[in-house]
């Protein structure tokens, strides 16, 4: 079966109070647990915020490390998922119960 990334996207924090956190963290919790029941979990995790982001790149033969994200720019990838599907439309319904558990928009893009 095809591969997916599900990317959480977010610019900042999307929550507008403790409470709506606690929720859209269990509720997000609620649709990994589906995930996995579902055998189509392959891995998932969040991340720091975009500050705390390295870049490494080469540069005239030369390795650059920079302080910061790859992108300047007002929405970052927040957390993804990894999930092992029939296909695209099936990614695509998982995605729509993340995107409604996690509060954020969530970016679906088949492996290679």
């Amino acid at each position: 079966m095809p591969q997916y990334l599900l990317a959480v996207h977010n610019a900042g924090d999307p929550y507008t109070s403790q409470e709506q956190r606690e929720k859209a963290f269990a509720d997000t919790g609620r649709v990994n647990e589906e995930m996995r029941e579902a055998g189509v979990w392959v891995y998932a995790n969040g991340l720091m915020p975009a500050e705390t982001a390295k870049v490494v790149r080469v540069r005239d033969g030369e390795i650059e490390r920079v302080d910061g994200p790859y992108l300047e720019s007002k929405e970052h990838i927040g957390g993804f998922w990894i999930l092992d599907v029939e296909d695209e439309a099936a990614a695509l319904d998982w995605a729509a119960r993340a995107t409604v558990a996690c509060l954020n928009d969530v970016e679906v893009r088949p492996f290679q």
